[in-house]
């Protein structure tokens, strides 16, 4: 994996800083997961996950997992986005990501606008394209949650979870239409509740 220096070089916040961020807020089924990430160093080349392509997200997820002074993930399943809401479903995933830490961080900073409960955090829109920290915890996240909505499709095949990992495609919304909602879909969701209702 190359690491050259013409790679965006993101802004490192020191050893001392935590980088969160969440995959998964947007799909129509699936849980949410966080990833908190604490780096030892600069990591040069690294970026938004979503400005790379799997493969390269697969590479680095390894190298920050083996290099990182800290990391975890959580995850706020489907049950919990219902109760509380996607919003904060995901903040109170975040809070469990940061205190799931084997390091405590003298700073957290968040991607977004929103702090997590029981934390004193930053927080910066855009921060996965800007701190490396919470670039890092982008790309933990986005392969944790690929890697589990691929292992869901083998329980709920019909819908294609491995190919659109629970976001609102055109195949996904046939696959609603036609067979209803199955437990991993959040009854929140407009989409998913009006399949359910057209069901019953």
């Amino acid at each position: 994996m190359s690491t050259a220096r013409r790679s965006p070089v993101l802004e490192h916040w020191g050893p001392s800083c935590a980088g969160v961020d969440e995959a998964g807020r947007g799909p129509l089924a699936g849980p949410v997961i966080v990833a908190a990430v604490i780096l030892r160093e600069p990591l040069y080349g690294l970026n938004d996950s979503k400005k790379m392509t799997a493969k390269a997200r697969l590479q680095w997820a390894a190298r920050i997992r083996q290099e990182a002074r800290a990391w975890s993930l959580s995850w706020a399943a489907v049950w919990e986005i219902e109760r509380y809401n996607i919003l904060q479903a995901s903040l109170r995933a975040m809070s469990r990501a940061i205190a799931a830490l084997p390091v405590r961080p003298e700073l957290v900073v968040v991607d977004g606008n929103q702090s997590p409960p029981g934390w004193q955090v930053e927080t910066l829109v855009g921060g996965d394209g800007r701190v490396d920290a919470i670039a890092a915890a982008s790309i933990l996240a986005k392969v944790a949650r690929d890697q589990t909505m691929q292992v869901l499709d083998a329980y709920y095949p019909h819908y294609g979870l491995a190919r659109h990992m629970g976001y609102g495609t055109a195949v996904h919304m046939q696959a609603l239409q036609r067979y209803g909602p199955c437990p991993l879909h959040r009854r929140g969701f407009g989409p998913v509740d009006r399949a359910w209702e057209a069901k019953q």
